[in-house]
């Protein structure tokens, strides 16, 4: 059962997305926040798996929130559902660790499937909003925004087929497919990954992933 909190400054839309998301398998609505402050005070008691993340709340936006969070309960994902899809925000969100970021249109179907996509350790950003990331990464590539490694000397001690693995995360690709391109099997490549977030002291995959494009990792992918 993967357990899910709900915030959102509105009351209709908390109503709303507890009803739709408790009828669905596999899905517990644990409890409903309306600013970033009442989320705080509720992952201790409730522990929720997945944070549904309203951006613009009073007290303490979900930005703020995410950041707090990922600080302290590193291992609770979430989705930052919006109407905005202003680039300051998911740049924000993206870097203090959201797995995901929704605009508030979408499906009731495509929701549920980001939420068991994201507790899986996946990432699940919108596609209409697919490209502003992208936008993004480039931004961070070219110098705007940097995550700095090089002092826990982490880079040093990768190995050669980490380095290659790191490549394939800047690249997108999913565990399924650096599996195969790396011929290992799915397990391997979350072990894998899971030592690489370690020996560079990375919270997560998305951090992974921005410093992988900052570094051009991709050309480890053309070595032999």
């Amino acid at each position: 059962m993967i357990k899910v909190l709900i915030a959102d400054d509105q009351e209709l839309i908390r109503q709303s997305l507890q009803i739709v998301l408790q009828s669905m398998a596999g899905i517990e609505v644990v409890d409903v926040a309306e600013d970033g402050q009442a989320v705080i005070c509720s992952i201790r008691k409730k522990k929720p798996d997945v944070i549904l993340m309203d951006v613009r709340m009073p007290k303490m936006d979900g930005v703020q929130c995410t950041k707090i969070i990922k600080d302290n309960y590193p291992e609770i994902k979430i989705i930052i559902l919006t109407t905005f899809d202003d680039d300051e925000y998911i740049f924000n969100a993206l870097k203090y660790g959201a797995s995901g970021y929704l605009l508030k249109g979408v499906s009731m179907e495509e929701l549920e499937n980001a939420i068991k996509i994201v507790h899986s350790g996946r990432a699940m950003i919108n596609p209409d909003i697919a490209t502003k990331v992208l936008r993004l990464f480039s931004r961070m590539a070219q110098g705007d925004y940097t995550i700095q490694v090089s002092d826990f000397g982490g880079e040093k001690e990768l190995t050669k087929l980490e380095w290659k693995i790191v490549a394939q995360v800047g690249n997108g690709a999913s565990n399924k497919e650096i599996a195969e391109a790396l011929r290992l099997s799915d397990g391997t490549v979350r072990n894998y990954l899971s030592t690489i977030l370690n020996k560079l002291n990375l919270r997560d995959r998305t951090q992974l992933a921005i410093w992988a494009v900052q570094i051009n990792a991709s050309r480890y992918l053309s070595e032999e």
